[in-house]
């Protein structure tokens, strides 16, 4: 049986966006057994995946942090005796760990930092959405690419935490995410809140904050000012509660981060707002029917990959100008829509 060993041990989001890749490698090799390597903090993606076959975690910004560790996962990858390795993470410690665990066929993208350590390598198109160049790895296998959504797998425990914790008689809900790794990528909390009491008011929506433990006094702090029903699942879900609990949603509202793709990829629409970034990077919700909020054509955009921690200019435009009533527009947009397949289905 050909072993295959998925190393992927980047932020949240980009873990979400390489499901595709394991459904479709399987697709492509129904006989083979595949491992995902991942961080602690990420490897819950892959929990109940029935593609997945084994998750070894690697927590290189703790517990196995440095040089040392690193050297000792690779002599516990070597033992496993994997056949192939793909790797979507472009970092050399991901391409080296591959290398160091003397795994055959070694592929990865041509931007590879360690691309000096692949054996074969594959282009990655900047002008593509994220899971379409993730995809393109199968072609270094010898595989066809076939088209595959991101994918999560809450179960029943998940669901029952969901059911507990939107105890209450309201029906509809609307999820924000206000929160980012990147300060620069964060929309304006009091624009949030004034969102928040719109959508509730106009359309009677529950408000519901996710996000991660990082989040949680944000997440607070802006539900104080919600007159309306709100709650914080920030902190208080783990990463497949949190995607059962988007499921439940009629939409999200957030920022260019995380919660974007566990939305996307459990069927929610998404209303993406961004600031520094673009959504020609590829990160922007993937499928149809999402709303992108922006301000196009400032002189200073992007500014970077991900986001600075303060504005290069130091006038924030990317985000000042983005209003409120923009963003109601957009959200208001979704959730007519949502409300007409709703009765059509009755």
């Amino acid at each position: 049986m050909k072993r295959v060993l998925v190393i992927q041990t980047a932020f949240l989001g980009d873990v979400v966006l390489t499901t595709p890749l394991v459904r479709a490698l399987k697709q492509g090799l129904p006989e083979v057994e595949i491992a995902v390597l991942t961080l602690p903090s990420t490897s819950e993606v892959f929990k109940n995946n029935p593609q997945v076959a084994e998750i070894i975690t690697y927590d290189k910004r703790a517990t196995q942090k440095g040089v040392i560790n690193l050297l000792r996962l690779v002599k516990e990858v070597k033992r496993r005796r994997f056949d192939d390795a793909l790797i979507p993470h472009r970092s050399l410690r991901s391409a080296f760990l591959a290398w160091g665990a003397d795994i055959p066929l070694r592929v990865g993208f041509t931007s590879s930092s360690g691309y000096y350590f692949l054996n074969r390598e594959v282009p990655y198109w900047p002008d593509s959405h994220e899971v379409e160049r993730v995809l393109e790895l199968l072609t270094g296998l010898g595989l066809d690419v076939v088209k595959s959504p991101p994918e999560l797998f809450p179960d029943e425990e998940d669901q029952r935490w969901v059911a507990e914790f939107l105890d209450d008689n309201i029906d509809d809900w609307v999820a924000i995410a206000p929160g980012s790794v990147w300060p620069t990528k964060r929309w304006l909390p009091e624009r949030f809140a004034q969102l928040a009491n719109m959508v509730a008011s106009d359309f009677r929506c529950g408000v519901v904050f996710v996000g991660g433990e990082e989040d949680r006094f944000l997440c607070k702090t802006i539900a104080e000012d919600v007159k309306g029903k709100s709650l914080v699942a920030a902190r208080e879900a783990s990463v497949l509660q949190s995607a059962a609990l988007l499921s439940k949603c009629r939409l999200l509202i957030s920022n260019d981060s995380a919660p974007v793709h566990l939305a996307s990829a459990v069927g929610t629409k998404v209303v993406d707002i961004y600031g520094p970034t673009v959504p020609q990077f590829g990160f922007y919700p993937h499928g149809e029917g999402h709303q992108i909020v922006e301000v196009q054509d400032l002189y200073c955009r992007p500014c970077s990959k991900h986001g600075p921690k303060r504005c290069p200019e130091g006038h924030f435009r990317c985000m000042r100008e983005i209003t409120v009533e923009r963003v109601f527009e957009a959200v208001a947009a979704l959730l007519v829509k949502t409300t007409e397949k709703e009765v059509q289905r009755q």
